[in-house]
């Protein structure tokens, strides 16, 4: 099980590359096309730039924050040898919101939508939580 248990985990690293390459290609186009200088990029201050790049931008910054308790969860759950297919399936969740976070807020940028992925991925990730909690006191 200990295998399957990082088949999100690999997913959850392309996911954020491929947010990388977006991210960099949108914030080209919108250098060529003057929107924004690219002396802008000394200090990453996106004023002026549109839509498509700021929330590309802090769509790959959010890569860095909720999904690195999904990783630490995975590092404790391979670390303490609790992996199963719970974890599995619970990872397996909580990546696929990921990308549906990151398709709406790259995208259509609904935000009650994004908002709803995004805590509906949150209770995903508390459930991990708070299962490892109890499986690690219990152990």
């Amino acid at each position: 099980m200990e295998k399957f248990i990082l088949i999100p985990v690999f997913v959850q690293v392309l996911l954020t590359s491929a947010v990388m390459i977006l991210m960099g290609r949108r914030r080209i186009r919108s250098a060529k096309n003057k929107e924004i200088s690219i002396s802008a990029f000394k200090t990453m201050n996106l004023t002026g730039a549109n839509e498509q790049v700021i929330a590309t931008s802090r769509n790959f910054d959010n890569q860095f924050q909720m999904p690195m308790l999904y990783m630490f969860s995975v590092l404790f759950t391979l670390q303490l040898g609790l992996a199963d297919i719970a974890y599995v399936v619970l990872g397996g969740l909580y990546v696929a919101l990921r990308i549906a976070h990151t398709i709406i807020h790259t995208g259509s940028n609904k935000v009650r939508l994004r908002f709803n992925v995004f805590l509906i991925s949150c209770a995903v990730l508390w459930a991990i939580w708070i299962r490892l909690i109890i499986q690690a006191l219990l152990a």
